[in-house]
């Protein structure tokens, strides 16, 4: 098939290889080249750099409402559009440009967690389950037919990096087989069940600041849903310490906040209800440690106290 790709980050990036290996892409767009970096040098997006080392024609706009950009894009005579965590908005008139239409690959089981962050909302849920849906795009935010629904499993272990790292493998599959069921005319569209539908917010670094008021496992959970950002955040003596690893500790209790007890395996902190175990840290201008060396470089003691601001 003849397809414009759309996306952004590497979830989008390993979408497009693998749609380059077995059909033909004629345009990738992408959104344009941003700050990054402690230099904040202008940084292409891991698609654009895909679709550079494949010379795969590149466009990229800052809005698709124009009526130069939608002229270009219908000029290209694309059998279809795949859409990955592009990032802009698709207007309607682009929506229909392409013969079948656009096919959005979401890394949720919709209609659970549309928007911004699924992964990282379904790990702070403590949903047992994430997956991949294929999606008929239309003008509603993640609301369109679903055409191919695969289902994963959320391990205990599973932080947003793990898990995004298996969805976007799937995402792949996935997208490769819904077009063999497209080009053979096998594709059923179902409805949402618009009633069981979840909004999955933006990430904000103000939520990953550590309330230890909260249950040891909801704690537990943000860990894992923040890694590798935003990275969830603790004070010590006015000191932000980052926490990337997190286990449930010993079942006692304390003042929220508290230091019950520091080892080589980890500072076990008394929570609203439970303790967690921090078990790899990070201090300003330091790396991730584990908490024996981290406790080295930092001695922390029982009776400490850890606050969230």
């Amino acid at each position: 098939m003849k397809i414009i790709f759309a996306g952004t980050p590497q979830f989008a990036a390993s979408a497009l290889a693998a749609l380059h290996k077995e059909h033909q892409i004629i345009a990738v767009l992408t959104q344009p080249d941003r700050p990054a970096g402690r230099g904040m040098q202008m940084t292409a997006s891991p698609v654009k750099l895909f679709a550079m080392q494949h010379d795969l024609p590149i466009i990229q706009p800052v809005t698709l409402k124009s009526e130069e950009v939608r002229r270009s894009i219908a000029a290209l005579g694309a059998d279809v559009m795949v859409v990955a965590a592009y990032g802009l908005i698709l207007p309607k008139a682009v929506l229909q440009l392409p013969r079948h239409g656009c096919l959005n690959i979401h890394a949720s089981l919709l209609p659970r967690w549309r928007g911004a962050a699924p992964i990282q909302r379904a790990i702070l849920a403590g949903d047992k389950e994430s997956g991949i849906t294929i999606m008929q795009m239309d003008e509603g935010l993640d609301t369109g037919d679903m055409l191919l629904r695969k289902a994963c499993p959320i391990e205990q272990s599973d932080t947003a990096q793990t898990l995004h790292d298996k969805l976007a493998e799937m995402g792949a599959g996935c997208i490769l087989e819904a077009l063999r069921l497209l080009g053979d005319n096998r594709l059923t569209p179902v409805k949402q069940d618009n009633d069981a539908a979840c909004y999955a917010a933006k990430l904000l670094k103000d939520e990953a600041q550590i309330d230890w008021r909260q249950d040891a496992r909801q704690i537990e959970r943000a860990v894992r849903a923040y890694n590798p950002f935003p990275v969830c955040q603790t004070r010590l003596d006015g000191v932000m310490i980052k926490i990337w690893q997190a286990g449930i500790g010993a079942d006692i209790s304390g003042e929220p906040g508290k230091v019950l007890a520091a080892d080589k395996l980890g500072i076990t902190v008394a929570c609203g209800k439970g303790a967690l175990r921090l078990e790899i840290l990070q201090r300003p201008g330091g790396k991730a440690q584990p908490a024996a060396q981290f406790l080295q470089a930092m001695p922390i003691r029982v009776g400490d106290q850890f606050s969230s601001k």
